[in-house]
């Protein structure tokens, strides 16, 4: 009896007819502007997360770049390998070890310019207090700071009329595509100084050498197997290593 009524109840549940939601009619479009818009930047004002690493992949990028035209790097790695070879070692040391040691001592003379960069731009880009644009002017004022005070300005005035542009005002007016060059002709133009002055005393050991095996009549025997413990044994006794390092690093104190 009691099964009987559970059912007739359930069944009469289940027929009663429900009223259908009537439906909503369509929203009104919203003005949103000239165009699409995109947020870059998190509730707090600073940028998002994906933002910051995009901007770090970028950076990682092109950071050779970078490094070889903005930085001390190219000058000392040409003075290491020019030294090298007056030496008359070809391959040693390894170039690796060449690009080490001029990757650290770039980044000991430029540790003032990259702190001046963290300050003025990526602290204040990474706590929301400025605009991707603004950062990359702000941090771009140290290297071109930096720059300037070691490029001669013949080699301004050579790209500015080979980008046949007008003499600018001041050294500090000339465009940054300008500048680059320049300046990378002028840390050439240096290290090859330098690594004349390095090549001198160790052409002298060779003709000396030269000279005295002509003499002797031993025409056949490589001057180089006989130069080349002398040129070891002078370079180690003068502290060659630690005078080229300190000139370099000096050359940047000063200024040029």
């Amino acid at each position: 009896m009691i099964l009987a009524v559970l059912m007739l109840s359930a069944h009469a549940g289940h027929a009663a007819p429900v009223d259908p939601t009537p439906p909503t009619g369509p929203a009104t479009p919203t003005d949103a502007g000239d165009g699409l818009t995109v947020e870059i930047n998190g509730p707090n004002g600073a940028p998002s997360s994906a933002i910051v690493t995009l901007v770090g992949i970028t950076l990682l990028s092109v950071a050779p770049a970078l490094l070889l035209m903005m930085t001390s790097f190219t000058k000392i790695f040409v003075v290491l390998a020019m030294t090298r070879n007056a030496l008359a070692l070809p391959s040693i040391p390894p170039n690796q070890v060449l690009a080490g040691l001029a990757l650290f001592l770039s980044l000991f003379i430029m540790a003032p310019v990259i702190a001046d960069i963290n300050t003025l731009a990526v602290q204040p880009y990474l706590n929301g207090q400025t605009d991707f644009t603004e950062a990359v002017n702000a941090g771009s004022e140290p290297l071109r700071v930096f720059m300037l005070a070691h490029t001669r300005e013949e080699d301004l005035a050579l790209m500015t009329r080979a980008a046949d542009q007008p003499n600018p005002d001041s050294a500090d007016a000339v465009p940054i595509l300008t500048l680059i060059p320049a300046f990378m002709i002028s840390e050439l133009r240096a290290a090859f100084i330098i690594g004349f002055v390095i090549f001198v005393p160790f052409l002298v050991i060779d003709l000396v050498v030269s000279a005295a095996l002509m003499s002797m009549g031993m025409m056949m025997l490589p001057p180089v197997m006989i130069s080349l413990p002398f040129k070891i044994l002078l370079f180690v006794l003068v502290d060659g290593w630690g005078l080229i390092i300190t000139s370099l690093i000096s050359s940047y104190q000063g200024g040029g």
